[in-house]
């Protein structure tokens, strides 16, 4: 069954309705090095240690992503919203942006909350986006920096008062 564009619009601004992090996720394929804002990212396991990913299939660079051997993903901190912005417009991404190579020659940048450095694992067709599927090999984070949300269209502030041990998992989960 085929959504009108009204639909399909008020399906996105439901889901825009659930706050998440920004990421960028970066990959190099040969001497080609890619980069791409998304917020289409999530923890998947812990054993064996995955997390995935989803680009649109109308994006030109997909073709590229799907040969990438690994990926870099970076959890943007509060203040780099221009980083943000830059990577999920078409354009020269790359310039005047410090980097080093990582694992499978994705680059790293710095000042964000976190990157993890993943090998590729599976690509599976999945409606109108790929889910990339991605083995977590290596991976930091700076708990100090806040991270950048985007929510309801919009990036928003994370209000934190103190940092609290959970205890997770939580054991609604089993």
């Amino acid at each position: 069954m085929s959504q009108s564009v009204a639909e399909q619009k008020a399906l996105r601004n439901t889901l825009g309705q659930f706050p998440t992090g920004v990421c960028l996720i970066t990959c190099a394929v040969g001497d080609e090095n890619l980069g791409m804002t998304m917020t289409s990212f999530n923890s998947l396991s812990l054993t064996p240690p995955l997390i995935l990913f989803s680009i649109d299939k109308r994006a030109r660079s997909l073709p590229q992503w799907e040969k990438a051997a690994g990926y870099a993903v970076h959890i943007l901190s509060a203040t780099q919203q221009e980083l943000s912005n830059r990577f999920a417009r078409p354009g020269d991404k790359w310039a005047g942006v410090t980097h080093t190579a990582g694992l499978h020659q994705a680059p790293i940048l710095s000042g964000v909350t976190a990157v993890l450095e993943c090998a590729a694992w599976r690509v599976e067709d999945t409606g109108d986006h790929m889910l990339f599927i991605a083995r977590v090999e290596r991976h930091s984070s700076d708990p100090d920096r806040d991270p950048l949300v985007f929510a309801r269209g919009r990036y928003a502030a994370l209000e934190t008062r103190e940092r609290a041990d959970t205890g997770w998992p939580l054991a609604i989960h089993y």
